[in-house]
């Protein structure tokens, strides 16, 4: 879980914002301006920040050039707009910022910019912290197995899965769902609607987290 801190003058591209992360675990702060920026920066220390280009009383760019004089860019920026134009971008990323999100912003790229700003400053993972589970054990379908036949000669998720114990909360958890749902498609032959119900996920939900883990579809034929 990460703390966010979310910056843009509309009110509803907060709360959609505020309410997708929240929903990925994330802690959100949220400021309206470049003045509740100031304070929530100096009292959150957020992990990461999403600022909006364009706001009434200092512009994100602006802002951007105050922290990184100052010494207060420690953490990834991604910036937002819908209607900054490349040269813009380009000057916010030579002075520091580490994405930019062009408006409308597409869950997928919000997620990956978000996912990618944080493991940023993130420590490698610890080669003495790798555990070693048989959970997929059964991925191998059996004759007789209604997903033998349409899974042809495939050997499906690897018999023994690795976790690796020492990183975030988060990314292990991406982690085992990703060998989680790779480990049900394969079982069920590819069928979304078998995977849904043995999840217990809305076929539209699940759609969704499939392409938010990176789980390709290559079986998914029905």
């Amino acid at each position: 879980m990460a703390n966010i801190l979310v910056v843009d003058d509309e009110l509803g591209i907060r709360d959609l914002l505020s309410e997708i992360l929240n929903d990925e675990g994330h802690q959100v702060e949220l400021a309206e301006n470049a003045a509740a920026a100031r304070l929530a920066r100096a009292r959150a220390q957020p992990d990461l920040v999403l600022l909006d280009i364009w706001m009434p009383d200092t512009d994100g760019v602006s802002l951007l050039k105050e922290w990184s004089a100052a010494g207060l860019l420690t953490m990834p920026v991604v910036m937002m707009s819908g209607h900054a134009t490349v040269d813009t971008a380009m000057e916010a990323t030579k002075i520091g910022a580490h994405a930019f999100l062009e408006k409308p912003i597409t869950l997928q790229k919000l997620l990956r910019a978000v996912e990618q700003g944080l493991n940023r400053n993130r420590p490698q993972p610890s080669a003495g912290r790798i555990v070693r589970t048989g959970l997929m054990e059964a991925a191998s379908p059996t004759p007789g197995d209604p997903g033998a036949e349409s899974a042809g000669s495939d050997p499906g998720p690897n018999a023994q899965q690795n976790f690796d114990l020492d990183q975030p909360l988060r990314e292990a958890r991406d982690t085992f769902e990703k060998a989680y749902f790779e480990f049900h498609l394969f079982k069920e032959g590819g069928s979304m609607t078998r995977v849904a119900e043995k999840t217990g996920l809305e076929r539209t939900h699940l759609y969704r987290k499939l392409k938010q883990l990176g789980v390709k579809l290559a079986h998914n034929k029905r």
